[in-house]
């Protein structure tokens, strides 16, 4: 008997249970669609969230106030060594004391407000953050205008009532209208919008466009009063500067705020390529997590194919007795049914591959999975050695049956 007759029978005794194969290749077909979706969408999200800080750039360091416990780790630089120094605010001191190091190219003193009123014309809008900074801060924040232009140093020298705004924010104010060059009443107060950043969209529950960026004494003249910093955003010269700008910063903030070798540091520095480094590697383990987690429907799949072909075999058991009984070779009832299996696998790998490809076409759960071409590959290979693997019992079962006690078999 040759292959072609092998694959001849197999495909007869698939169609003669047509629901039943149907059924046995859902379960595989659920199993390989899960793999390849879960994948997907931990593939998607570490992408979302990869993308999100690469726009803050490599050489970009955030320092922020830390009074909370643990200011240490990549902020102050000095772990849990002793109890805290004294805590001092952030100032715009502290800001212009970081000018001055050589591996420093911007430096970034920034104040923010929170669900800020602002109303132009009858139309009224609850600005999310009102940031009061420098120009600088646009270029090291990855902040572009696609209308309009930014304020200047000149603008903050004299403290003048500008406006850069995001596109959430012009759509709620002004609609379809240009906003550049228009007054809007920041808490009572008028501002004139200059510009209108580039669309950023959303960070999760956040919306990246819904923000206003003015110039730092005008917003402290304003709203938030001339006291401590929110954060200060250092731009290093070069991503190969950034640790020695880190480390720089760190030496002449512990002499500011009288931070030792045996003190806690009341501040922290976020380093954008470590953090970047600690979530590739943090969305890498919870995508392999997703995989292996949807891997056990495959294993599930794998034992109704068992079950299945199980059944099978007693159903025909009078047929394997006259096949042995006339000469059929072991070799082709165990290819029989061996290529059964995988024919089942196979149809529904295939079919899960489609489906998984149809649902990366969808958003889940806000994410927009990314489909992974070795999650694919390796899905599809696994549910075949499943019907391998998971078929071979029921084949060597049937093997194994005297033809004497087949054809008595009622």
């Amino acid at each position: 008997m040759n292959q072609l007759e092998i694959l001849r029978f197999a495909l007869r005794g698939l169609a003669a249970n047509k629901l039943r194969s149907a059924l046995t290749t859902l379960g595989i077909l659920i199993g390989v669609a899960a793999v390849i979706l879960l994948v997907a969408v931990g593939e998607g999200s570490s992408q979302s969230i990869q993308q999100n800080i690469q726009r803050l750039g490599s050489n970009t360091l955030t320092i922020s106030p830390s009074f909370s416990g643990g200011g240490g780790g990549p902020g102050g630089g000095q772990g849990s060594a002793g109890p805290r120094t004294q805590a001092r605010q952030l100032t715009v001191q502290d800001a212009r004391a970081l000018t001055e190091l050589s591996s420093i190219k911007t430096v970034s003193p920034v104040v923010t407000s929170n669900a800020v009123a602002a109303v132009h014309e009858g139309a009224s809008h609850s600005i999310a953050q009102l940031v009061g900074t420098y120009p600088s801060y646009f270029e090291a924040m990855n902040k572009p205008v696609t209308s309009g232009t930014y304020f200047v140093n000149d603008d903050v020298r004299a403290a003048r009532k500008v406006m850069v705004i995001g596109r959430t924010v012009a759509e709620a104010l002004f609609g379809l209208a240009d906003p550049v060059g228009r007054s809007v009443s920041v808490s009572g107060v008028p501002f004139t919008v200059v510009g209108v950043l580039k669309e950023s969209g959303s960070s999760g529950m956040q919306d990246g466009d819904d923000l206003a960026i003015a110039p730092l004494p005008a917003v402290q003249q304003s709203l938030t009063g001339f006291g401590s910093l929110g954060s200060i955003v250092v731009q290093a010269t070069s991503a190969a500067a950034t640790e020695t700008a880190q480390a720089e910063v760190t030496t002449v903030l512990n002499q500011r705020h009288g931070v030792t070798s045996t003190t806690e540091a009341d501040y922290r520095i976020l380093n954008q390529a470590t953090l970047q480094e600690t979530v590739s590697a943090a969305t890498g383990t919870f995508t392999v997590l997703l995989g292996a987690v949807a891997a056990i429907s495959l294993l599930v799949g794998g034992i109704g194919i068992t079950n299945i072909m199980l059944v099978t075999v007693t159903e025909r058991t009078r047929e394997i007795g006259i096949r042995k009984a006339i000469g059929a070779p072991r070799s082709a009832i165990l290819g029989q049914f061996l290529l059964e299996a995988t024919l089942l696998s196979l149809v529904g790998g295939l079919s899960g591959v489609l489906v998984a490809f149809v649902g990366t076409r969808f958003t889940i759960a806000g994410i927009e999975p990314v489909l992974v071409p070795s999650s694919v590959v390796l899905a599809l290979g696994v549910s075949v050695g499943i019907g391998l693997f998971f078929g071979s019992y029921p084949a060597n079962r049937a093997v194994k049956l005297r033809p004497i006690q087949a054809l008595r078999h009622e």
